[in-house]
């Protein structure tokens, strides 16, 4: 019995696996060491993990995030599971997860877009090549948290028609002064600005809301994808965004010429198959 995470700044995916078979799914609050200290995540384990998988203990942990890319971050994260759950625990980047889940261990271009956003050129056993993400501020491009940021900036600065502008608020019970302390005096604006984001997938058909996610999937494929040696290379996608604004990723990746492969909600199944196959 094996024990896989995927993790994201939103919720934490777990899966329970043997012999290659899901057993069961566990979804948990996000987990980041970057934002959260050793004893945040061991509360999340201990109040959240331990009491769904119900006295089942794993031979291991394949523990799989965002934020865990450094040697000090990946034994933060180690140290609180371990607290819980005394086995072999291998921590590793959500990217690398994306990756062994996408391309196996096969080359291909692995990419993540869901409250964040990543990139990578996958070797088939190693990440070989990463342009940086940088975050929803500087980077992210095609990310919820950046798909959010920019509708809420066209709404605020009346870029939106004004019935599509009012439907927004409605929509969230929002004004622009709660957006504000929103995004600048309350933690993990991220993760808030990812949640407005399906309001463009259910107004995808006005112009300028498809617009807007047109040229922000043009914008990670030429500030992201472009910078590796892509062509004749499958570009396979993971996460929420690619897998909900599929079409409009499709389109984006047409007009540049890119060749997409899989693009799936979860890269659990994939590690499941992966970490089956060792």
């Amino acid at each position: 019995m094996i024990l896989l995470a995927d993790s994201g700044s939103t919720k934490t995916d777990w899966a329970l696996a043997h012999n290659g078979s899901l057993v069961k799914r566990i979804t948990t609050e996000g987990i980041n060491p970057f934002f959260q200290t050793e004893e945040e995540i061991s509360r999340i384990v201990h109040e959240r993990l331990m009491p769904a998988l119900d006295g089942t203990m794993p031979h291991e942990v394949h523990f799989y995030g965002a934020g865990c890319a450094f040697p000090e971050k990946n034994r933060l994260v180690e140290q609180a599971i371990t607290r819980h759950l005394p086995v072999p625990v291998e921590i590793g980047s959500d990217l690398l997860g994306a990756a062994r889940s996408l391309c196996g261990r096969r080359p291909g271009i692995a990419c993540i877009m869901g409250t964040g956003s990543n990139s990578c050129y996958y070797d088939g056993q190693t990440i070989a090549a990463n342009v940086s993400p940088l975050g929803y501020v500087l980077g992210d491009e095609g990310s919820g948290a950046v798909l959010g940021r920019l509708l809420v900036g066209d709404c605020l600065k009346n870029q939106l028609p004004a019935a599509l502008k009012e439907a927004f608020f409605k929509r969230f019970d929002l004004t622009p002064q709660l957006i504000l302390e929103r995004v600048y005096k309350q933690p993990f604006p991220n993760r808030f600005l990812a949640s407005l984001s399906p309001f463009l997938i259910e107004h995808i058909d006005e112009p300028c809301i498809h617009r807007l996610v047109l040229n922000s999937f043009k914008s990670f494929f030429t500030r992201n994808v472009m910078q590796y040696d892509y062509r004749g290379v499958r570009v396979h996608f993971t996460g929420s965004i690619a897998y909900y604004y599929r079409e409009v990723l499709d389109e984006a990746a047409l007009a540049l010429q890119i060749e997409l492969g899989h693009i799936v909600q979860s890269p659990l199944e994939g590690l499941v198959t992966y970490h089956s196959n060792l």
